[in-house]
């Protein structure tokens, strides 16, 4: 396979987005009465226009030649294969496994995963129907009312921004909670109004050994014993994800009921595991079963349909491009939808924690740019916010605006006036307004020339700001499965052009290890010579805190 500089393509794009930098998006629409028709992809799901991007027939040729260069197709089929793509840890990359709703086989070193998934789907079905009927029950004899999920980064993210987004498809039967920070306040305040008799806990921990996740878990651990007084409760008020079972069974949690992950699963993949548990015990196994079918139904599209048509892989191009033509290095993702409150911090780290390399597969440094820096809010609030800078600032940042025809939680009149603000946003951002209409804007509302003078530069709005448009028909389970499937498969995607490993996080690990020891030192337990800043900075922590 080639590397990225060897392409011909690659090259080409290069040389188009020289040429392409004087051309206006404004110009663009004027030459063509059908872009929308040209550039935009329609699943049963949901909607994609990239019509508001720089892209003419002759940049998306390059661009499908680029993928056709750097063996996209052949990458692809290589994951759903479980091959092991995952080549600084050998491991095969199998999250679409997790969600194969056709059971087809899918194998591991000769050995068919689709067993063990069933299996373990059987084993949380089972669980979280006695959990909800109430046959599940505390020390006191008294039912679960709340699931508190421990965890961090994808055992956190994940099932906290599903649970989240899918609030209006879940009944009374159980409230859930979640704890990811380190911080002593947010495990107080999450426990303090709850009743210990009534909690379910759900430790998810690959290793069982996560610095954060596991002083959370020995804290509710704590909570516990001072309502029960008997270590026996801890069997009826904790179960695990986890693939340590000896270090499971000496906190105290029962064998079986420790739900399974496989080292072929990513954590900021995992929510379709059993690290989703949390998002079956608030909805229901039946509503968790239309989420992975949802990602089912993005995983086959993705496989199958060819990439002119194919949504994750022009949505990688697309932003391949914006990069290439404006420089980007950041992207904007803004849902205009209450329920997807989490869902760019959850993309965030699905996108910086898998590309956010330095060096390719070859372990050679890139001399291009990788991964954006995903950032956002729901948009109603980022137009009072940060869209200044969208519309005006001196920087490009390209944007995914997130919308739905239909809301979850309808009240007359509301979903009319925010996809209103919707749809503008993307117009005001591709179009702006020139100075000759700033001009007579001015002028008609009497205005004299020093007024019109001093006013024109500040409300002038270049416009040519690229956004894509993603329509959902509404956020149910199944659409919200194939929302996620698309940006993950975008990912992906884009990580195989630029050549780089996206199942690796090396960076996560260097700060984690070094923690651990200055941890023994804020104890007192040992001393370690660090840099003058950081000796100074602890010494100071440890003499001045109360």
């Amino acid at each position: 396979m080639l590397q990225l500089g060897q392409s011909s393509h690659w090259q080409q794009l290069q040389q188009l987005a020289v040429k392409y930098q004087q051309v206006h998006l404004r110009n663009l629409f004027a030459e063509s009465g059908n872009r929308f028709a040209d550039y935009s992809i329609e699943l049963p799901s949901l909607l994609l226009d990239y019509s508001k991007n720089c892209v003419t027939p002759e940049v998306m040729q390059a661009l499908f030649g680029l993928a056709d260069d750097m063996d996209l197709a052949g990458a692809i089929e290589r994951m759903y294969r479980g091959a092991k793509i995952n080549t600084t840890e050998d491991r095969a990359v199998l999250h679409t496994a997790l969600r194969n709703r056709s059971n087809t086989p899918v194998y591991v070193d000769q050995s068919n995963v689709m067993d063990l998934i069933n299996s373990e789907l059987s084993h949380m079905r089972q669980f979280v129907d006695q959990v909800r009927s109430g046959e599940w029950r505390g020390y006191s004899g008294k039912p679960i009312t709340d699931v508190v999920n421990i965890g961090i980064g994808g055992s956190n993210l994940g099932p906290k921004m599903v649970t989240q987004a899918l609030r209006s498809y879940a009944d009374s039967t159980i409230n859930v909670h979640f704890i990811s920070n380190i911080d002593g306040v947010e495990v107080a305040e999450i426990l303090r109004p709850l009743n210990a008799e009534q909690v379910l806990f759900v430790v998810a921990s690959k290793t069982f050994t996560t610095s954060e996740t596991m002083t959370n878990a020995q804290t509710a651990r704590n909570w516990l014993m001072a309502s029960a007084f008997d270590e026996r409760a801890v069997e009826q008020h904790f179960v695990a994800v986890s693939s340590n079972a000896e270090a499971v069974q000496a906190f105290g949690i029962k064998s079986e009921f420790m739900f399974s992950m496989w080292d072929w699963v990513g954590g900021r993949y995992s929510l379709w595991s059993a690290i989703g548990l949390p998002i079956a015990l608030y909805l229901g196994f039946s509503q968790f079963e239309e989420l992975l079918t949802g990602a089912h139904d993005m995983d086959r599209h993705f496989r199958d349909a060819p990439a002119t048509h194919n949504m994750p892989i022009v949505m990688a191009l697309v932003g391949i491009w914006n990069g290439l033509l404006h420089g980007a290095q950041s992207q904007v993702i803004l849902p205009y939808d209450q329920p997807l409150e989490s869902f760019t911090a959850y993309i965030q780290q699905a996108d910086m924690e898998s590309n956010g390399k330095h060096v390719d597969r070859h372990g050679q440094a890139v001399d291009y740019h990788t991964a954006s820096v995903v950032w956002g809010q729901l948009g109603i609030d980022g137009q009072h916010a940060f869209y200044q800078l969208l519309h005006q600032g001196n920087v490009i940042v390209p944007a995914d605006f997130i919308g739905s025809l239909a809301s979850s939680t309808p009240v007359r009149g509301h979903h009319e006036n925010l996809m209103a603000n919707f749809f503008a946003q993307t117009k005001a951002l591709m179009n702006g307004i020139d100075d000759t209409e700033v001009e007579a804007q001015l002028r008609a509302q009497g205005l004299d020339e020093e007024q019109v003078e001093k006013l024109l530069p500040h409300k002038v709005h270049q416009g040519n700001r690229p956004t894509n448009t993603l329509l959902l028909k509404q956020v149910d389970p199944r659409n919200l499965g194939a929302l996620i499937a698309l940006y993950e498969h975008k990912i992906f995607a884009q990580g195989v052009i630029w050549d780089i490993c996206s199942f690796d996080q090396w960076g996560v690990e260097l700060g984690k290890t070094l923690a651990k020891s200055i941890l023994q030192e804020i104890n007192g337990q040992v001393s370690h010579a660090h840099d003058d800043s950081t000796n100074a900075l602890i010494d100071y922590f440890k003499q001045s805190r109360v």
